[in-house]
């Protein structure tokens, strides 16, 4: 029988350990820790997303700023934004939520950002760490992957890990996370021009999925028994169903969960995963000034 990775259950326990943390520095009469969120326009996937950020900050006993710019602000003014936020003590880290405005420069900004305070791990010098097994922030939902295959007692040692999605933001991180020697996966990436993909992801034993296309790992794509890791968040119409749309990964669950030994369920997987390893970096950030 399949066993369904509770990803919500499992990010539920790291706040729960935070908010213990947390405790400790506030009965101490120290200062909570404290995250903000740059975000420029009106997104509503963004904004969303940023509200729940907020809820959570506050549900672990964290201080929680958002700085929510125009659509229109010039890229100056935006870095001028960056500055204030890298020199502000009471600030431990930031995020900045995509998408930006266009004429923004993604890279720009990235550079911009302290390394000390990107809570992203988007910065180079925290990339850069990152490949070469230095101590860094880890990117959040990378992270939140290991922290479910941790904390789930799945083997990696010498396992094949087969990660299908080659992004900056999940997919090589995730390769350079499960090549550390703390997990000691043996790692295959694949991407929209891999030939013999289904060929490929069939000698995992641990799939992870981050190619951003609806449902479109079937059990084909799957070794019996291996462990399936679902990145991928898409919504969908759905007019039968009361929201008028429905939640699916990168991974066709009712297909691939009749083969797999285990699987991140979407909703309820790693998505929840990500936000708790971002309050995880911005605890250690705060931990680092005391």
């Amino acid at each position: 029988m399949v066993t369904i990775i509770d990803g919500k259950t499992i990010s539920e326990t790291i706040k729960t350990e935070i908010a213990v943390t947390v405790k400790g520095l506030l009965d101490k009469g120290l200062r909570a820790p404290h995250l903000a969120v740059v975000i420029a326009g009106d997104d509503g996937a963004a904004l969303s997303y940023v509200s729940s950020i907020e809820k959570q900050c506050k549900g672990v006993g964290f201080v929680s700023s958002v700085y929510h710019l125009s659509p229109n602000i010039s890229e100056e003014e935006f870095l001028t934004t960056l500055d204030f936020l890298n020199q502000d003590d009471e600030i431990d880290g930031y995020i900045i939520q995509m998408p930006l405005p266009k004429q923004i420069s993604i890279d720009k900004v990235t550079a911009h950002v302290s390394p000390a305070k990107d809570m992203d791990c988007f910065h180079p010098e925290n990339m850069g760490n990152l490949l070469l097994g230095k101590e860094c922030y880890l990117p959040a939902t990378p992270h939140g992957v290991i922290e479910l295959i941790q904390r789930c007692n799945i083997e990696t040692k010498g396992k094949n890990c087969v990660i299908v999605g080659r992004s900056n933001i999940v997919g090589k991180p995730m390769a350079m996370l499960m090549l550390q020697k703390s997990i000691n996966a043996t790692v295959t990436v694949c991407h929209s021009h891999t030939q013999n993909l289904p060929q490929i992801c069939r000698r995992a034993d641990i799939l992870i999925v981050a190619i951003g296309q609806p449902e479109m790992i079937t059990a084909e794509y799957v070794k019996e028994g291996a462990t399936v890791i679902d990145v991928g968040v898409h919504r969908l119409d759905a007019p039968d169903q009361t929201k008028g749309y429905r939640l699916c990964g990168d991974v066709l669950f009712e297909d691939v969960s009749k083969i797999c030994g285990s699987i991140t369920p979407v909703p309820g997987g790693t998505g929840a995963m990500t936000t708790a390893c971002l309050l995880q970096n911005t605890l250690k950030a705060r931990m680092l000034k005391l």
